[in-house]
């Protein structure tokens, strides 16, 4: 499928997601479950109430992402932060508790009713270090050196330029900043006629990287200590209904992606340049 096709099935699908949260439903990261309430495992009980007391309820039933990258990346008062593909913001504005009114937290989405809903997220918040802002994150609107981290939310499996998503993190990121990310990823080979499926790929499965594969692309981005933990298996039972309400055959498609799937921290560093005069790694530290 051309990736301008993949690109518009996605802004669609995503641009319906926040149109249902403003009407008081909940959106999943493949759509809207038929009760409007529950969602598949992939998007279940990612985030701890401690950490998003005081945050908007909208800012939380438009999480679509596969794992709580606020968490599990080291954030410090004063940094930038830039979440790619920020949806509804929530973790943009969690980022944004992290780094204190010192620093700074952006958002990049590509969908309009996405960022009307973070934007009205940051005002009922009062985030005031919080900057939404539209493009792709095959293109991001920010200068070379301007960001400490990268964070990221389920979005990057749905691009279909990881390569070209890749550098650009690598760019705007300073010498020695973060990427850390919660992706999902596969294990093993991958029927082709799932990777055709625009619905899954839209459901964040179809777009996945095999694990070693997002390994080689984040080296050949030019990035260094690269690890990848994963934080999530997902079984095709656990989300059956889910799957069923979304017209899928479930019993189809089972032994393809059976424990085959998985969230995952994906982190990596971007090299600060050698010394002068450095003879070994260690004096570049």
């Amino acid at each position: 499928m051309p990736d301008t096709d993949i690109k518009e099935v996605v802004r669609e699908k995503y641009g319906n997601a926040a149109l249902q949260v403003k009407n008081g439903g909940k959106s999943c990261c493949g759509g809207v479950s038929a009760s409007g309430l529950s969602c598949d495992p992939v998007t279940q009980n990612l985030y701890d109430t401690s950490q998003t007391q005081g945050l908007p309820e909208e800012a939380m039933l438009a999480s679509l992402g596969c794992g709580n990258p606020t968490a599990l990346a080291q954030l410090n008062p004063g940094e930038t932060v830039l979440d790619l593909g920020s949806g509804g913001g929530i973790d943009v504005l969690l980022s944004a508790k992290r780094v204190g009114p010192t620093g700074k937290a952006y958002g990049l989405d590509m969908t309009d009713e996405m960022l009307a809903l973070a934007n009205e997220n940051k005002r009922k918040a009062g985030a005031e270090n919080v900057e939404f802002l539209k493009g792709e994150i095959e293109n991001i609107p920010l200068p070379d050196n301007s960001v400490d981290v990268i964070i990221s939310n389920c979005v990057i499996n749905l691009s279909a330029d990881k390569d070209r998503v890749l550098r650009e993190a690598f760019r705007v990121l300073r010498p020695g900043g973060r990427f850390a990310v919660s992706d999902v990823v596969t294990r093993g080979e991958i029927a082709p006629e799932v990777r055709k499926s625009v619905l899954l790929w839209v459901g964040c499965i179809a777009g996945a990287l095999d694990e070693n594969e997002y390994r080689a692309k984040l080296v050949s981005a030019g990035f260094e200590q690269v690890k990848i933990e994963p934080t999530r298996i997902y079984k095709v039972d656990d989300a059956r209904e889910f799957l069923s309400s979304a017209g899928i055959d479930v019993n189809a498609i089972a032994s393809h992606v059976d424990e085959k799937f998985m969230s995952a921290f994906v982190r990596a560093v971007k090299p600060k340049p050698a010394q002068a005069g450095c003879c070994a790694p260690t004096c570049c530290n």
